[in-house]
Protein backbone atom coordinates (compact mmCIF):
# COMPACT_ATOMS: atom_id res chain seq x y z
CA UNK A 1 0.00 0.00 0.00
CA UNK A 2 1.23 3.29 -1.33
CA UNK A 3 1.99 5.65 2.18
CA UNK A 4 2.30 9.01 2.86
CA UNK A 5 6.45 10.32 3.09
CA UNK A 6 6.42 14.09 3.41
CA UNK A 7 6.11 15.62 7.03
CA UNK A 8 2.77 14.48 9.16
CA UNK A 9 2.59 17.41 10.51
CA UNK A 10 1.35 18.97 7.07
CA UNK A 11 -1.68 16.51 7.23
CA UNK A 12 -2.92 18.24 10.58
CA UNK A 13 -2.51 21.58 9.01
CA UNK A 14 -4.58 20.59 5.59
CA UNK A 15 -7.65 19.59 7.85
CA UNK A 16 -7.01 22.00 10.57
CA UNK A 17 -6.83 20.11 13.77
CA UNK A 18 -4.49 17.50 15.22
CA UNK A 19 -4.71 14.45 14.19
CA UNK A 20 -1.89 13.13 16.66
CA UNK A 21 0.00 11.50 14.23
CA UNK A 22 3.36 12.40 15.91
CA UNK A 23 2.82 11.19 19.47
CA UNK A 24 4.13 13.39 22.42
CA UNK A 25 4.88 16.64 19.84
CA UNK A 26 1.21 16.40 19.60
CA UNK A 27 0.69 17.60 22.87
CA UNK A 28 3.83 20.04 23.25
CA UNK A 29 4.05 23.51 21.90
CA UNK A 30 6.43 22.41 19.06
CA UNK A 31 2.87 20.87 17.44
CA UNK A 32 2.62 22.68 13.87
CA UNK A 33 -1.09 23.33 14.33
CA UNK A 34 -0.51 25.32 17.54
CA UNK A 35 2.00 27.01 15.67
CA UNK A 36 1.05 27.62 11.91
CA UNK A 37 -2.77 26.98 12.14
CA UNK A 38 -3.63 26.77 8.50
CA UNK A 39 -3.16 25.11 5.61
CA UNK A 40 0.19 24.15 4.52
CA UNK A 41 1.37 25.70 0.68
CA UNK A 42 1.36 28.78 -0.61
CA UNK A 43 -2.26 29.77 -0.46
CA UNK A 44 -2.76 28.08 2.73
CA UNK A 45 -3.80 31.00 4.80
CA UNK A 46 -6.53 31.72 2.09
CA UNK A 47 -9.56 30.90 3.77
CA UNK A 48 -11.68 28.61 0.92
CA UNK A 49 -15.46 27.97 1.30
CA UNK A 50 -15.89 24.37 0.78
CA UNK A 51 -18.79 22.90 -1.91
CA UNK A 52 -20.81 19.55 -0.20
CA UNK A 53 -18.77 17.62 -2.06
CA UNK A 54 -15.69 19.63 -0.75
CA UNK A 55 -16.67 18.69 2.84
CA UNK A 56 -17.69 15.04 1.98
CA UNK A 57 -14.01 14.11 0.91
CA UNK A 58 -12.16 16.17 3.14
CA UNK A 59 -14.06 13.85 5.92
CA UNK A 60 -13.19 11.02 4.50
CA UNK A 61 -9.48 12.33 3.69
CA UNK A 62 -9.44 13.17 7.30
CA UNK A 63 -10.77 9.62 8.74
CA UNK A 64 -8.27 7.74 6.65
CA UNK A 65 -5.24 10.05 8.04
CA UNK A 66 -6.22 9.01 11.73
CA UNK A 67 -6.32 5.44 10.88
CA UNK A 68 -3.24 5.67 8.52
CA UNK A 69 -5.30 3.97 5.44
CA UNK A 70 -4.92 3.89 1.81
CA UNK A 71 -7.85 4.71 -0.56
CA UNK A 72 -8.15 0.82 -1.67
CA UNK A 73 -8.35 -0.27 1.75
CA UNK A 74 -10.30 2.05 2.96
CA UNK A 75 -12.73 1.77 0.13
CA UNK A 76 -12.67 -2.18 1.06
CA UNK A 77 -13.63 -1.47 4.49
CA UNK A 78 -16.44 0.70 3.38
CA UNK A 79 -17.98 -2.15 1.74
CA UNK A 80 -17.82 -4.47 4.13
CA UNK A 81 -19.45 -2.00 6.62
CA UNK A 82 -22.34 -1.83 3.84
CA UNK A 83 -22.67 -5.11 4.33
CA UNK A 84 -23.08 -5.35 7.97
CA UNK A 85 -25.81 -5.24 9.32
CA UNK A 86 -26.90 -1.83 11.02
CA UNK A 87 -25.48 1.81 10.36
CA UNK A 88 -22.85 1.72 7.57
CA UNK A 89 -20.95 4.93 9.29
CA UNK A 90 -21.08 3.40 12.89
CA UNK A 91 -19.62 -0.05 11.05
CA UNK A 92 -17.06 1.57 9.41
CA UNK A 93 -15.75 3.08 12.60
CA UNK A 94 -15.55 -0.05 14.23
CA UNK A 95 -13.93 -2.07 11.35
CA UNK A 96 -11.08 0.75 11.41
CA UNK A 97 -11.07 0.62 15.26
CA UNK A 98 -10.56 -3.15 15.15
CA UNK A 99 -7.34 -2.62 13.41
CA UNK A 100 -4.36 -4.59 15.20
CA UNK A 101 -2.34 -1.53 14.91
CA UNK A 102 -5.07 0.67 16.25
CA UNK A 103 -5.46 -1.26 19.12
CA UNK A 104 -2.22 -1.28 19.93
CA UNK A 105 -2.11 2.10 19.76
CA UNK A 106 -5.47 2.33 21.72
CA UNK A 107 -3.66 0.03 24.60
CA UNK A 108 -0.67 2.35 25.63
CA UNK A 109 2.04 -0.26 23.80
CA UNK A 110 2.88 3.07 21.41
CA UNK A 111 2.41 6.36 21.38
CA UNK A 112 1.37 7.43 17.86
CA UNK A 113 -0.70 5.30 15.35
CA UNK A 114 2.29 5.29 13.07
CA UNK A 115 4.81 4.09 16.00
CA UNK A 116 1.92 1.52 16.91
CA UNK A 117 1.72 -0.08 12.69
CA UNK A 118 5.93 -0.06 13.32
CA UNK A 119 5.61 -2.26 16.66
CA UNK A 120 3.47 -4.60 14.81
CA UNK A 121 5.00 -4.62 11.76
CA UNK A 122 8.55 -5.64 12.92
CA UNK A 123 7.36 -8.53 15.02
CA UNK A 124 6.71 -7.21 18.40
CA UNK A 125 3.24 -7.89 18.61
CA UNK A 126 1.23 -11.19 19.10
CA UNK A 127 -3.01 -12.12 19.21
CA UNK A 128 -3.76 -15.23 21.32
CA UNK A 129 -0.24 -16.42 21.59
CA UNK A 130 0.96 -16.36 17.93
CA UNK A 131 2.96 -13.58 15.89
CA UNK A 132 0.74 -10.95 13.81
CA UNK A 133 2.90 -8.70 12.01
CA UNK A 134 0.27 -7.24 9.51
CA UNK A 135 -1.27 -4.07 10.83
CA UNK A 136 -4.50 -4.25 9.00
CA UNK A 137 -5.41 -7.52 11.01
CA UNK A 138 -8.37 -7.31 12.84
CA UNK A 139 -9.38 -8.40 15.71
CA UNK A 140 -12.25 -10.42 17.43
CA UNK A 141 -13.99 -9.89 20.51
CA UNK A 142 -12.53 -12.11 23.43
CA UNK A 143 -9.23 -11.81 21.28
CA UNK A 144 -5.78 -11.10 23.60
CA UNK A 145 -3.42 -8.64 22.33
CA UNK A 146 0.50 -8.81 23.70
CA UNK A 147 3.93 -7.79 23.53
CA UNK A 148 6.13 -11.13 22.78
CA UNK A 149 7.71 -12.48 25.47
CA UNK A 150 11.27 -11.87 23.54
CA UNK A 151 10.64 -7.94 23.05
CA UNK A 152 8.93 -7.14 26.63
CA UNK A 153 12.83 -6.17 26.92
CA UNK A 154 11.90 -3.14 24.05
CA UNK A 155 12.89 -0.04 25.77
CA UNK A 156 10.80 1.77 23.37
CA UNK A 157 7.86 -0.29 24.43
CA UNK A 158 8.31 0.01 28.48
CA UNK A 159 8.93 4.20 28.05
CA UNK A 160 5.20 3.98 25.99
CA UNK A 161 3.66 1.93 28.49
CA UNK A 162 5.16 4.03 31.90
CA UNK A 163 3.88 7.79 29.53
CA UNK A 164 0.56 6.41 28.49
CA UNK A 165 -0.43 5.12 31.68
CA UNK A 166 -2.44 8.65 32.16
CA UNK A 167 -4.08 8.28 28.88
CA UNK A 168 -8.24 7.00 29.36
CA UNK A 169 -8.40 3.13 28.02
CA UNK A 170 -11.41 2.63 25.85
CA UNK A 171 -13.93 0.66 28.10
CA UNK A 172 -13.69 -2.10 25.04
CA UNK A 173 -10.60 -3.06 26.15
CA UNK A 174 -8.41 -4.24 29.12
CA UNK A 175 -4.80 -3.85 30.03
CA UNK A 176 -2.39 -5.09 31.78
CA UNK A 177 0.40 -3.05 32.49
CA UNK A 178 2.62 -5.26 33.93
CA UNK A 179 2.35 -8.20 31.52
CA UNK A 180 2.41 -6.16 28.70
CA UNK A 181 -0.77 -7.71 27.23
CA UNK A 182 -4.77 -6.93 26.81
CA UNK A 183 -7.86 -8.02 26.14
CA UNK A 184 -10.68 -6.92 23.53
CA UNK A 185 -13.61 -7.22 25.71
CA UNK A 186 -16.21 -6.72 22.77
CA UNK A 187 -15.64 -4.23 19.33
CA UNK A 188 -15.71 -0.73 19.65
CA UNK A 189 -19.04 1.28 19.63
CA UNK A 190 -19.88 4.90 18.40
CA UNK A 191 -19.70 6.08 21.85
CA UNK A 192 -16.38 4.61 22.88
CA UNK A 193 -14.68 6.89 19.77
CA UNK A 194 -13.34 9.71 20.81
CA UNK A 195 -12.43 11.08 17.10
CA UNK A 196 -14.28 14.52 15.65
CA UNK A 197 -15.20 12.52 12.47
CA UNK A 198 -18.65 13.17 10.95
CA UNK A 199 -19.05 9.19 9.21
CA UNK A 200 -22.34 9.96 7.61
CA UNK A 201 -20.79 12.70 4.87
CA UNK A 202 -18.37 10.05 4.36
CA UNK A 203 -21.56 7.51 3.48
CA UNK A 204 -23.13 10.31 1.74
CA UNK A 205 -20.04 10.37 -0.43
CA UNK A 206 -19.58 7.02 -1.75
CA UNK A 207 -23.42 7.04 -1.95
CA UNK A 208 -23.40 9.02 -4.91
Amino acid sequence: MARYKDEQCRICRREGQKLFLKGCRCYSDKCSVTRRNYAPGQHGQKKAKLSEYGTQLREKQKTKSFYGVGEKQFRKYFDMASNKKGITGENLLQILESRLDNVVYRMGFGVSRPQARQLVTHGNIEVNGKKVDIASYLVKSGDVVAVREVRKDNPVVKENVENNSVRPLPEWLEVDKEKMSGKVVRLANREDIDLPVEEHLIVELYSK
